[in-house]
């Protein structure tokens, strides 16, 4: 594989997304660049950055209660807990603090909370955060289970998202299709990359890659 490349975001400091042309196979698609977040997730300074800059778009008027964070986002998240605060963002919580949460995954990869974990997601006002959205499938199933367990979803925020909308909701991302134009992503059977005979990279999912050698 390639060597990383460094986006910069125009508007915040130190959030600077690393991607890496080539040809992944992730659970829903092929792409033809990995983003690694992991220095957005995991280094304080940058996951804090992250946090303030998904911040700026809720205000006074926004209520949250529940943060529920997909792709290894906890950092983030707590984090952007910490800044929504500071923002004013309204919580309906009687302590007036907000919860942040990491669903679990069934065999059948459909997100479950226990029964000790759904009393902050019942009845609650959730925002919906994670590292990316391409196709948006897992942005729907996340949706469809949190309003099955009773979820209202007051927002969604993602660092990479290709779509403006999902489900019907604003999805609010640091970076979009046009800060790497020539990013695609194919259905399985339908990927260019794999009929032109160019072999896959790795695979990846929220969580990072692993190389196919």
């Amino acid at each position: 594989m390639e060597k990383y490349r460094k986006i910069e975001s125009a508007r915040f400091q130190n959030v600077v997304l690393r991607v890496i042309p080539g040809h992944f196979v992730t659970p829903n698609s092929h792409v033809n660049y990995y983003m690694d977040m992991s220095g957005l997730k995991c280094r304080m300074t940058e996951a804090q950055a992250t946090a303030k800059a998904l911040s700026e778009v809720y205000y006074s008027s926004t209520v949250v209660d529940t943060i529920v964070c997909l792709d290894g986002m906890e950092v983030v998240g707590a984090y952007l807990a910490e800044e929504l605060t500071h923002v004013g963002v309204i919580s309906m919580n009687k302590h007036k603090s907000l919860y942040v949460l990491t669903p679990e995954f069934n065999n059948s990869g459909q997100m479950i909370f226990r029964s000790n974990m759904q009393q902050w997601i019942e009845g609650k006002n959730v925002l919906l955060l994670l590292a990316s959205a391409t196709t948006g499938k897992t942005v729907a199933t996340a949706i469809e289970s949190l309003t099955y367990y009773g979820a209202t979803i007051t927002g969604i925020s993602a660092i990479f998202c290709v779509a403006t909308k999902i489900g019907g909701l604003p999805v609010h991302a640091l970076f979009r299709s046009a800060d790497l134009p020539d990013y695609a992503t194919y259905s399985h059977d339908e990927c260019p990359l794999c009929k032109r005979g160019i072999h896959v990279d790795a695979m990846c999912n929220g969580f990072g890659y692993t190389p196919i050698r």
